[in-house]
């Protein structure tokens, strides 16, 4: 049985996936480039190049703190994780060119029963009001390196997580385009 939240929740991924098409259509009336959302023709061939390069994002990650530049880390970790959201869409015959539109895309296929995600996933991208961010949240961890002044995970517990997040992510993409 749905409930009403859940029916306010689908409606907001498909408004927003629904704007994303929009403003990625008004973009190409006007030039050959987008930053939204495009349905195209079902890739696997892209669909598998997404997953190595989300494979690679991992491997630079963990180079990357190897190296004593973990802070590289969390955007090495964060674009993993996106990357596996584009393979996912370009299954699904969908082109994204801006995250939030990627997110709002890989919540409508869940939500339409197209995919099984876990939530984590798609939260550790989504930017949310600080309070509700979790120690999870990848997004968070790739601004606070990005645009603060720290050299290195301090927490080893914390690159652990999102390491493993990461590899999950791999094995759980892998599954649904080869379904």
């Amino acid at each position: 049985m749905i409930s009403c939240w859940m029916l306010l929740k689908m409606s907001q991924a498909s408004n927003k996936v629904k704007w994303c098409l929009n403003k990625a259509e008004k973009e190409l009336e006007q030039s050959d480039l987008h930053r939204g959302l495009v349905k195209t023709e079902e890739n696997m061939g892209l669909s598998e190049r997404h997953i190595v390069k989300a494979e690679h994002n991992l491997k630079a990650a963990t180079d990357f703190d190897k190296i004593g530049y973990s802070d590289w880390s969390a955007s090495a970790f964060f674009y993993t994780i996106y990357h596996c959201f584009l393979s996912i869409l370009s299954k699904f015959g969908y082109e994204s060119r801006n995250q939030e539109c990627t997110i709002a895309a890989i919540e409508m296929l869940k939500e339409e029963g197209k995919i099984d995600i876990d939530d984590k996933f798609i939260n550790s991208l989504k930017i949310t009001k600080i309070e509700e961010m979790h120690e999870s949240s990848i997004i968070k961890a790739r601004e606070d390196f990005q645009y603060g002044v720290e050299l290195e995970f301090k927490e080893r517990e914390q690159f652990n997580r999102m390491s493993q997040m990461c590899k999950e992510i791999i094995q759980v993409t892998n599954d649904i385009i080869h379904e």
